[in-house]
């Protein structure tokens, strides 16, 4: 975790969240780098879990981005080790070599298949994982007394300025099972897949390839409908275990009795997650909410929706409390997206600013004002051509952004 201050959109406290009947988590301090804080977290995961995962769409993955990606294949899992940091991505074969032994040290910890174990680091690109640190922190943390999730989610973070975690339960086949998140994520945040590392745990028994099904769909409106700066990490993981401990007859697929229920618990789950990053944005000071409707389709939207996230003419404008809807027409504009000026409608909050593409002759700016001094922005957008609609949020720009990325290395 980070020394800035506390960021203001952050909630009141971490929630508390159950354990997770065959999940065991562990911390430890592997000193990747020269702070008082655990630094590496090892997470034991029982016999016939399944996972599934989204992963990067960097050209310029790291190591345990390509180590995840064929694991993920065989479906099942023991462990799940994190490191935090240092990245590990950029680095060549010693890179590679690094997630070997952390995998082949782990597996013979628990008795598994190193292919059992799952490896994600975060931290400063360009470094090679020391091995010798990773294989200390790991013996420290098989040690270790079991954590609660708060200090997992601690152990996982950077440049975050408050842990993060969410839950949720579902009836599924008669019984509730349990699903528990934690992420880390503050900057570099805009993936085409996921946040930078977020984990996600439940007791329900879950085939693989549903689980990979349900958890693509869940990320489809939540963790690829965030951005910060419009950065995509080397290292962007989210990885869904499911123990099966829950006792429930395995969700095979669409049809089962409950997959739709565990299916809504785990998008709700992830968009949970997705906005707690948002609200620690590096110097974000407003939760910004962006809805393009009306677009000739939902990926039109959501391109456009991208568009207007990214802007740093609008995030500025935000920032400064400026309801300049000029800065939202101009990133319409720019998406290469279809779109027709004389359709396009914008409002702030309730207030619609424009409309037809003219200024709406009159409005009254008080309550756009009044709208954009809260922590929370709506901008909504119509471009009147088509059923085409997408939700997606980001946060304001602010100096504190500058801050803190130019001294991120010292």
């Amino acid at each position: 975790m980070t020394d800035h201050a506390r960021s203001p959109l952050a909630p009141a406290a971490f929630p508390a969240l159950p354990p997770v009947a065959g999940v065991v988590p562990h911390v430890a301090r592997a000193r990747y780098k020269t702070w008082d804080r655990c630094d590496l977290t090892f997470v034991a995961l029982a016999p016939g879990t399944s996972v599934a995962g989204v992963l990067t769409q960097s050209k310029c993955p790291s190591p345990e981005v390509e180590w995840c990606r064929k694991a993920l294949t065989l479906g099942q899992a023991r462990a799940l080790v994190v490191n935090a940091g240092n990245s590990n991505a950029f680095t060549g074969h010693r890179g590679r070599t690094a997630v070997e032994a952390i995998a082949a040290r782990t597996a013979q910890h628990i008795g598994c298949q190193p292919s059992d174990v799952f490896v994600a680091s975060t931290g400063v690109i360009g470094v090679p994982l020391p091995v010798d640190k990773a294989e200390a922190g790991l013996d420290a943390a098989f040690a270790a007394e079991p954590c609660d999730w708060q200090a997992a989610a601690e152990t996982i973070g950077t440049t975050d300025t408050y842990p993060k975690g969410a839950t949720t339960t579902a009836i599924v086949d008669g019984r509730t099972v349990t699903l528990v998140g934690i992420i880390k994520g503050s900057g570099m945040i805009a993936p085409d897949m996921a946040t930078m590392l977020g984990f996600i745990f439940t007791d329900a028994a879950v085939e693989p390839g549903f689980l990979q099904a349900a958890l693509n769909a869940a990320n489809t409106t939540t963790f690829s409908c965030i951005t910060v700066d419009g950065d995509t990490s080397t290292s962007d993981t989210v990885l869904a275990f499911a123990t099966g401990t829950a006792g429930n007859t395995p969700l095979a697929g669409p049809d089962s009795d409950g997959a739709d229920a565990f299916a809504a618990a785990l998008a709700d789950l992830c968009r949970q997650l997705a906005l707690l990053v948002v609200r620690d944005g590096e110097g974000a000071s407003k939760l910004i909410q962006i809805t393009v409707a009306g677009a000739e389709s939902d990926r039109s939207a959501h391109r456009i929706a991208m568009s207007i996230a990214n802007s740093p003419l609008v995030k500025t404008a935000i920032a400064g409390e400026d309801a300049n809807w000029g800065r939202v027409v101009m990133a319409v504009g720019k998406a290469g997206e279809p779109a027709e000026r004389d359709r396009l409608s914008i409002r702030f909050g309730a207030t619609q600013v424009a409309e037809g593409g003219l200024a709406v002759e009159g409005y009254d700016e008080a309550p756009v004002a009044a709208h954009l001094k809260g922590q929370e922005v709506e901008i909504g957008v119509d471009l009147g051509l088509g059923d085409g609609v997408a939700t997606v949020w980001t946060c304001d720009l602010t100096h504190g952004y500058i801050a803190i990325n130019a001294d991120y290395r010292s």
